[in-house]
């Protein structure tokens, strides 16, 4: 199963680093580019198109600074994610200035990706489209994209509800090309794992949340190093689409988590009778994966893509060291 050619001898491990509101911004995505892992962020995080346009200038130069001042060890690609539905009025702005910049990679959610493809393929980019079902999957492989990222059961903000197991598996029976995943990745042995089930590339985001480079306002910080899977709700409510948050972060925002249950719709005004409006999604409600409870710290990016190299060495070392114990006769199967 491949891995594109622009990521070969790129990678310090075979990672994307998801793009997260809010919490992705330039200093975290060239952190994450110098450590060996692809960076990513929304086109909207940059608040206005001229504002990107400063953005994807900066991030190119820095990067092609950094290249040339370490050879041996080049910097990953970096890529940005275009939200495609039509309610985000600056969808054909942010892709003539994705274009302008020749950006590595892009990663389209929320809409049909053709135009895009036609677009970047034209100056020799790659697009990565996330999906949470089969049915998604067919479609963006029928859109001519170069690579899928299944967004599984567990993966903070926007997530699936599917098992990573299920969705590889039948998405693996049509796709040969590249493929990513999401959902509750949070050390160096879950990306191994992510491998063996069939996927090329990891994509995690809610680790990232918690490092110093993170944009992420500290308390969002704080509660993804406390809180564990018990801690996060998936509801609708308040971006309209299914997506999981922390409870704490609803709690604080005024609304009592345990009323989302059984929501099946952007929310209704008993939610908020006693607020000034609806909270709004991560800003006010914070996201956050269900991996929250193997984070304990809040390290710099570069020291943790080196702990999870060590984590990714000694998960990859294990099954060879199974093997040896069932070949003998003492260990053997039955």
């Amino acid at each position: 199963m491949p891995i594109p050619e622009m990521f070969r001898g790129r990678l310090a491990l075979p990672l994307i680093g998801s793009p997260m509101f809010l919490a992705s911004g330039q200093e975290l995505v060239l952190a994450q580019c110098k450590a060996g892992v692809a960076g990513s962020f929304p086109t909207l995080n940059a608040r206005t198109p001229e504002l990107l346009d400063q953005w994807l200038t900066h991030i190119t130069a820095d990067l092609a600074d950094w290249d040339r001042a370490h050879p041996e060890r080049p910097a990953a690609p970096y890529g940005v994610n275009l939200i495609l539905h039509k309610s985000n009025p600056r969808r054909d702005a942010d892709l003539d200035c994705v274009v302008k910049h020749r950006v590595p990679f892009v990663i389209t959610s929320v809409g049909r990706p053709d135009a895009v493809v036609e677009r970047v393929h034209d100056y020799g980019g790659l697009v990565f489209h996330d999906v949470i079902s089969v049915d998604h999957a067919r479609k963006a492989a029928a859109s001519g994209v170069d690579g899928l990222i299944l967004v599984c059961a567990g993966a903070g903000g926007h997530g699936g509800t599917l098992s990573p197991f299920a969705l590889i598996g039948e998405v693996r029976a049509f796709w040969d090309g590249p493929l990513a995943l999401a959902g509750a990745l949070s050390s160096g042995r879950a990306l191994r794992a992510a491998e063996i089930m069939g996927a090329d590339l990891g994509y995690m985001g809610t680790r990232f949340i918690a490092t110093r480079e993170a944009a992420a306002d500290a308390g969002h910080k704080d509660m993804v190093v406390r809180d564990g899977a018990a801690d996060i709700v998936y509801t609708p409510v308040f971006s309209g689409i299914w997506a999981n948050y922390l409870k704490n972060s609803v709690r604080a925002a005024g609304v009592d988590p345990d009323a989302l249950a059984g929501r099946q719709d952007g929310g209704k005004d008993d939610l908020f009778a006693n607020l000034d409006g609806k909270p709004k999604a991560w800003k006010e409600v914070w996201s956050a994966g269900q991996g929250i409870g193997s984070i304990h710290d809040v390290p710099s990016v570069a020291e943790l893509v080196a702990r999870m190299k060590r984590e990714y060495a000694d998960a990859a070392a294990q099954p060879a060291a199974f093997v040896e114990t069932v070949r003998t006769p003492a260990g053997a199967l039955a």
